[in-house]
């Protein structure tokens, strides 16, 4: 290492991350709340879990001009809104010096428009300082709901947000949670996290929760955002995406731009896994018999 480098502790450079995405925000006048990681309320994780990128939500109707301006000041498109999520919902970016970066339209969970959502959350937002800037986060029950929100399609070690912000939380608290899930209609979801889901059976978005929270086939899955898709036309957009070979994810796995070629073996790779899936899904039912 050149003997005037630095190393940079992780939980340092995500701070200064935030900050640096909250000066660039005021710099052009867009509303951003920070979520996860180091704008969560100390009471709500007690441990102080930074995690390992910088996550805002976004007023949707200010993301193409935050888009805009974080790739001009630095920041490069790691993966698009299309291919960084079966659920469409942020980008990530890559910057040099801060690190990655996740800028949500909206949240996984939540059925309320993303815009009436994003008022609903800004409204009662608080301010924090982090890295000497002044910061907008949800209020404490909205913090609480979105990491309980989260650990539904998470890995099993954020089941602990669900205890430490559902499971010990006083009453008072739980009740604020519960109305807040329900103006922002999220209530399949939240079930899926807290262990309710069964008592919403008959919702559209029931199967896909329960595949995300519990696991379950890509071809599942996909099938399951069919079925949660709110009209026939986001359904037929649905259907159509999932066939299609993720280029961001496969150039993250090669470590460069890969050629047709590449993304045309991949494409025929998806489709025989998915004939597998579909084949053994069939075969189960009969073994039950």
């Amino acid at each position: 290492m050149n003997e005037s480098e630095v190393s940079v502790p992780l939980p340092v450079r995500l701070r200064f991350g935030h900050a640096a995405v909250q000066h660039l925000a005021d710099e052009i006048g867009v509303d951003v709340l920070h979520i996860k990681g180091a704008a969560v309320d100390p009471s709500l994780r007690p441990g102080g879990d930074a995690g390992t990128d910088v996550d805002v939500l976004v007023r949707p109707a200010h993301v193409a001009m935050l888009d805009r301006a974080m790739r001009q000041h630095g920041w490069r498109l790691y993966s698009s809104f299309e291919n960084g999520s079966p659920f469409g919902h942020a980008q990530t970016y890559l910057h040099e010096a801060w690190g990655y970066v996740d800028l949500h339209r909206s949240f996984p969970g939540i059925r309320a428009d993303p815009g009436r959502a994003f008022d609903r959350l800004w409204d009662d937002r608080q301010q924090i300082e982090i890295a000497g800037i002044g910061c907008h986060v949800p209020a404490v029950e909205g913090q609480a709901v979105l990491l309980v929100l989260n650990a539904a399609r998470s890995a099993d070690h954020t089941r602990r947000d669900v205890n430490a912000v559902w499971g010990q939380a006083p009453a008072a608290r739980r009740a604020a949670m519960e109305a807040l899930v329900a103006d922002l209609d999220a209530p399949v979801a939240f079930a899926a996290a807290v262990g309710r889901l069964e008592r919403f059976r008959g919702e559209r978005d029931y199967r896909l929760w329960k595949i995300a929270s519990t696991g379950g086939s890509r071809t599942a899955e996909w099938w399951a955002r069919v079925r949660a898709a709110p009209n026939f036309g986001s359904a037929l957009r649905v259907a159509a995406r999932a066939p299609l070979v993720n280029v961001d994810r496969l150039e993250h796995r090669l470590g460069r731009t890969p050629t047709r070629g590449e993304v045309v073996s991949e494409f025929f790779r998806r489709l025989g896994r998915a004939i597998r899936e579909a084949r053994l899904g069939l075969r189960r039912p009969r073994a039950r018999r």
